[in-house]
């Protein structure tokens, strides 16, 4: 299968969008191409499954390799493993989903569905690089949409939403740069290849500078504690989609690039800060759960949420055990999903209401039955309900991080698990106060969802139904990919 096809599509779909002069023809050309999307990532898993059956058990499958610039050895060089599809999966899902969702955008229809295709075109570029140099050229693509979509369709205090984010992600662009120019100059065959720098044994003394720049870079894009303050007013200020995307795909280039980078080429760098990355998640796991129970902002809610269930990720990582990083990939799509969904059910509401203040409403479920309902699977899902994505990712790091039986790691784990109990109260105490009780007066003749709104709900709802009642397909694609990351550990150790 031609992995150039993830890359193209979204490039002729947003050439397309440009092309068309009509806004509903804008919609439509955009649909379409998330919708192609969609089922190409379908057709990947598909392909990428049956390769595996017949025997297949190259590291990285449908490779394809052209020289772009020799005299530095940087080459357009892609393919994918388990994990990868599984990045790819969730990008798909959520593309088609956003575009639903923005059905009614209509100040500046073409620009806005052109830098959302963009986006889905980075994020799908970067999880498919297996060259550093075009990975950073696909990261940076990511960046400039979301600053363009918060500080154009954005609300509330947006140009400084924008400016925060942007300036922190470049903050973190400039570390991933450094230490990839550091694994590229001391590495014998100075080369940016992944696979070929995952077959050198890059120096100790090298690891040890270079692995914290690139987790730390990456780190700031996925939420990493104390580098996730942009996280909070990103979300808050991104128009619906933005939030989707932002949640949803780009803060999983963070954690993505911190597992495919950092960890699998340099692991006697994640053996050295294993404990440092362990702490600072607990940190942010609890801090985002108890600093979440002080927010009365429906979107504020879901973004500090969003930096308590990054910490899970992030804590799957550090770890450093087989079933703790499975359990960290399964976060990522399980997140990716539920607070996708979250954020779109958040969109509908403030659309009707014009208010994400939870004391403000209250008595939804009357007008607004199948909004409020989603708003509930989506609670239970981040709250870890059991048939749902959530519980099925959380238990899975909880389990693996339990494997170590020294007091610190058991304490970490003991910590992590005690968010579930703050999650529940926020969670409940919020999709209370907004679905329960009296209906608030001018509420009454509020409007249910339209097709478009149930069908993005019923496309993300899905993929979190289809992890929680059967993950073994989910683990099965992951587990290969994870295994060759720990032995290179288990040599180490």
């Amino acid at each position: 299968m031609n992995l150039t096809l993830l890359i193209l599509l979204p490039l002729i779909t947003a050439i397309a969008i440009l092309l068309v002069k009509n806004a509903t023809q804008v919609k439509w050309v955009a649909l379409a191409g998330a919708s192609a999307q969609f089922i190409l990532a379908i057709v990947l898993l598909f392909a990428f499954n049956k390769e595996r059956a017949n025997g297949n058990v190259s590291q990285m499958l449908f490779e394809l390799q052209y020289k772009w610039f020799p005299a530095w050895n940087i080459s357009f060089h892609i393919g994918i493993d388990g994990i990868s599809v599984a990045m790819i999966l969730l990008t798909a899902f959520v593309v088609v989903a956003g575009v639903l969702v923005s059905w009614n955008i209509t100040d500046k229809t073409k620009e806005f569905y052109f830098l959302l295709i963009l986006l889905s075109l980075g994020a799908y570029g970067f999880f498919i690089s297996l060259d550093l140099f075009i990975l950073f050229f696909f990261l940076e693509i990511a960046v400039i949409p979301k600053y363009l979509l918060i500080g154009i369709w954005g609300s509330g205090k947006k140009e400084y939403a924008a400016n925060k984010l942007a300036l922190m992600l470049m903050g973190g662009s400039a570390l991933v740069l450094v230490g990839m120019l550091g694994l590229y100059f001391s590495s014998s065959l100075k080369s940016f290849d992944l696979m070929v720098l995952s077959k050198l044994h890059i120096p100790t003394e090298v690891q040890k500078i270079c692995f914290p720049l690139l987790f730390v870079g990456f780190g700031v894009f996925g939420a990493l504690f104390p580098f996730h303050t942009w996280v909070p007013d990103g979300h808050s200020s991104a128009p619906t989609a933005g939030s989707m995307f932002l949640a949803g795909i780009s803060m999983k280039l963070g954690s993505y690039g911190c597992l495919r980078v950092a960890i699998s080429l340099m692991p006697e760098g994640a053996m050295q800060y294993a404990n440092i990355i362990i702490v600072l998640s607990s940190i942010a796991i609890l801090y985002g759960a108890f600093a979440t129970m002080m927010q009365k902002d429906l979107k504020y809610i879901n973004a500090y949420s969003s930096v308590s269930h990054c910490g899970l990720i992030f804590l799957g990582l550090g770890m450093l055990t087989k079933t703790a990083m499975t359990g960290a990939v399964m976060q990522m799509v399980s997140h990716g999903l539920m607070t996708a969904l979250f954020f779109a059910v958040i969109g509908m509401i403030y659309e009707r209401t014009h208010t994400k203040q939870v004391n403000e409403m209250g008595g939804l479920l009357k007008v607004m039955p199948f909004i409020t309902t989603v708003l509930f699977i989506a609670g239970l899902c981040s709250l870890g309900l059991p048939g749902l994505s959530g519980f099925v990712s959380e238990m899975t790091i909880f389990v693996g991080s339990w494997e170590h039986t020294d007091t610190f790691h058991r304490i970490a784990t003991i910590a992590a698990c005690m968010s579930i109990v703050v999650t529940a109260v926020y969670i409940l105490r919020a999709i209370g106060q907004t679905a329960m009780g009296p209906l608030k007066a001018g509420y009454e003749n509020l409007q249910d969802a339209r097709w478009n709104e149930k069908l993005a709900a019923i496309v993300l709802l899905i993929g979190i139904v289809a992890i929680g009642f059967a993950p073994f397909w989910l683990t099965d694609l992951i587990n290969p990919a994870t295994e060759l990351i720990m032995q290179k550990i288990s040599i180490i150790k």
